[in-house]
């Protein structure tokens, strides 16, 4: 394994989707290539352009098919984790958006956390080493 290519998030809301991800960690929003349409798919890039994550509404083409019903949080063990910079100016996002979360300190590694939802209710674990 080299890296984490990307997380496919499915959801009934892909604007609200796209904003949370842009608002929160900065992520850019960009059409998915085709045959994918605005209507079907946004991929959130990061500052290197890498597309990170991307979100399909329900009715997006699938190759691998099965049936999805977004909304029920995924908690652990499944959940997202990513490394991420920042940590107080994304602690100010979240109290700003009134978002519930909360915080981990892993002292022996140097690493705070915070775990929060996005809008279809998927856990996030943002990793901050360092900081």
């Amino acid at each position: 394994v080299e890296a984490l290519d990307h997380v496919n998030i499915i959801t009934d809301d892909l604007t609200g989707s796209a904003d949370f991800y842009a608002s929160l960690l900065g992520l850019e929003a960009r059409n998915a290539p085709p045959p994918l349409t605005p209507a079907m798919a946004v991929w959130m890039h990061d500052r290197e352009g890498r597309a990170i994550i991307h979100i399909n509404s329900l009715d997006c083409t699938r190759t691998y098919d099965r049936e999805v019903t977004p909304g029920a949080l995924t908690g652990p063990p499944p959940h997202v984790a990513l490394r991420v910079s920042g940590h107080a100016e994304l602690k100010a996002r979240l109290d700003a958006r009134g978002a519930d979360y909360q915080e981990n300190l892993v002292a022996a590694i140097g690493l705070r956390q915070i775990f929060t939802a996005d809008p279809n209710n998927v856990l996030l674990e943002l990793n901050f080493f360092g900081e």
